[in-house]
């Protein structure tokens, strides 16, 4: 029972993402952390305010890491496709470290 809900848990954490959604997440990061910076710094500027601006950036972190951070399904629209495992056989007496396996 607890051993479902831990692999339950696991799964929803360990989420996956294609090289794709690598990509996207990279491009979401700059792009977000540029605007918040651009914006944070221009409302503490004109405002004279850098509480405010120190505020603005935190907050702005803060969406960022949330938007990027856990495994959203559209970070993995393109799965990976691998090779099917085949075409090797082992060979017939295989002997590691005096055992015999077959």
């Amino acid at each position: 029972m607890a051993d479902q809900i831990l692999d339950q848990v696991r799964d929803l954490f360990e989420g996956q993402i294609d090289f794709e959604g690598q990509k996207l997440a990279e491009l979401l990061v700059n792009v977000a952390l540029t605007v918040v910076g651009v914006v944070a710094y221009l409302v503490g500027y004109f405002l004279q305010d850098i509480k405010l601006a120190l505020y603005i950036t935190l907050a702005g972190t803060a969406a960022t890491f949330v938007l990027v951070v856990p495994p959203w399904p559209f970070f993995n629209r393109h799965p990976v496709k691998w090779l099917p495992v085949g075409g090797i056989t082992p060979p017939a007496n295989l002997v590691v470290d005096d055992k015999a396996f077959r």
